[in-house]
């Protein structure tokens, strides 16, 4: 089958339709939704039920709209006080950690046939290619991971994964870039072109990244617009004005857009719920239809040839290169053993690797076909051996806490230029000894009761409400009184 203008709408639904339910049955036995979306797009593919998509450059384009969304909102979604005291370990972890990693990769990559059995026979170059592709930590699956898994980590190590992830996608992109155009003019393999490259890239992307974080802030809570429905679309048309506009200058777009979510949700915005609420939607559409593009891209069958190149070069890449070059990287930081080696084992690849595979197809390179299958088989085994089994490693780690608790049980948020915040307290007996009206409750000066949940129930009350042991109550506090009672 084929797709035509007659059928992609409904073909394209009931993709969609069909991963979401699916994921809910991975979700229950712990299965990285992303990797369920993978596998339905290959069942529905030119191996599987005949969906016929072998466009490279669509697929390509997909990627990159995809791609940039995600990496605004995991930047939107990161708050720089929690990123703060991981910074610079995290950085370094995001450019020299994923410079190590393609060097070492690529090293193992062009010598393997010497080695072994394998017959791979890929130029330096190539093999620096094939390792710079696979280099980084893919940020569509490390943010869907940690936010559905429900547990916390010690030692700041969720804001470090987050912002490792966030961040190293650009340095694999430039890499992988630029030794496609070395490879397609025959350049040979140049150090000073390679790193010039590097430093622009990252240094345009960064600035202009910032720049218009800010910019995108002041627009939004001055633009007044006669719709709070239309924040959120102003939002997404201004990522890819971003994108585009920073690759147009020769930057770095990911970064851009990464850096520009972490300005934006790190400043007062207005509109701000409905605002995150309408990007957590989209993020979820373009993660499905990434990865259902990037299933049906690809043909099993070809990839039978590749499959044990594939797998030692994955391994290697999960028992050896990742975990050298967290540890080399984390020298000059004190984190401790047992922090370094989940760092290690979460060297989850994901759609962006398969996405920069794409490249080398387009630009008509040799044995791109051939770095494209293997590529795709490390995916599929970094996913289904490294994303099943993060909560099992970071439990026997000792690293899970209880994941801290987002908003409260009665779904109220407030503006954040109120200059309030919202509480919970749950009475006890001990509340209720001096009375078990609300009249009778003593609570600090600017606090105020608003709701009361009793089971299923809200009741909005009065000083007359009669409590009972297990209620909720919902406080609003001024954010003065607030620091006043702290001790």
């Amino acid at each position: 089958m084929t797709f035509t203008p007659e059928n992609i709408f409904f073909l394209g639904a009931v993709l969609i339709f069909v991963s979401i339910v699916i994921s809910k049955w991975g979700y229950r036995f712990g299965v990285p939704t992303l990797l369920l979306f993978l596998f339905t797009g290959m069942l529905f593919g030119s191996d599987g039920l005949g969906l016929e998509f072998n466009n490279h450059a669509d697929a390509q384009l997909i990627g990159m709209l995809s791609l940039s969304v995600i990496l605004f909102s995991g930047g939107m979604d990161t708050k720089f006080r929690d990123i703060r005291p991981v910074l610079a370990q995290g950085l370094v972890l995001s450019t020299l950690g994923v410079m190590l990693t393609t060097v070492i990769t690529g090293l193992l990559i062009y010598y393997l046939s010497e080695w072994t059995q394998l017959e791979i026979g890929l130029t330096l170059p190539m093999s620096m290619l094939l390792a710079a592709t696979v280099s980084s930590t893919d940020s569509a699956s490390v943010f869907n991971l940690l936010r559905s898994q429900g547990i916390g980590l010690k030692h700041n190590l969720r804001p470090t994964l987050e912002l490792e992830s966030g961040s190293n996608d650009p340095m694999a992109y430039v890499l992988t870039i630029a030794l496609v155009e070395m490879i397609v003019s025959e350049g040979g393999f140049s150090g000073m072109e390679l790193a010039s490259k590097i430093v622009g890239q990252l240094a345009v992307g960064g600035l202009l990244g910032y720049l218009s974080g800010l910019a995108l802030v002041w627009i939004v809570n001055h633009i007044n617009l006669p719709n709070a429905s239309l924040y959120p679309v102003l939002m997404l048309s201004s990522i890819l004005i971003i994108f585009t506009f920073t690759d147009l200058l020769q930057g770095n777009g990911y970064l851009a857009v990464y850096v520009a979510g972490l300005v934006a949700g790190n400043h007062k915005l207005s509109y701000r719920r409905e605002t995150t609420t309408f990007m957590q939607g989209v993020t979820w559409l373009l993660q499905i239809v990434m990865f259902l593009t990037l299933g049906l891209l690809a043909d099993p069958s070809d990839m039978v040839d590749v499959l044990a190149v594939a797998v030692a070069i994955g391994l290697f890449m999960m028992l050896v290169s990742r975990p050298l070059a967290v540890f080399l990287c984390l020298i000059p930081f004190r984190v401790p053993v047992k922090a370094k080696v989940f760092l290690s084992w979460m060297g989850l690849r994901g759609a962006v690797p398969i996405i920069f595979a794409t490249y080398p197809v387009i630009a008509g390179i040799e044995d791109a076909n051939f770095l494209f299958n293997v590529v795709f088989v490390i995916t599929l085994l970094s996913l289904s051996i490294q994303g099943t089994t993060i909560t099992a490693c970071a439990r026997w780690l000792g690293l899970a806490t209880a994941e801290p608790k987002q908003g409260n049980e009665f779904g109220v948020e407030l503006p954040e230029d109120l200059g309030s915040r919202l509480s919970e307290m749950t009475l006890t007996e001990e509340d209720l000894a001096q009375g078990n009206r609300l009249a009778d409750l003593h609570f600090p000066a600017g606090t105020l009761v608003m709701m009361v949940k009793r089971g299923h129930s809200i009741i909005v009350p009065n000083g007359k409400l009669e409590l009972r042991k297990g209620d909720v109550l919902l406080t609003i506090e001024q954010e003065e009184a607030v620091s006043t009672e702290s001790p």
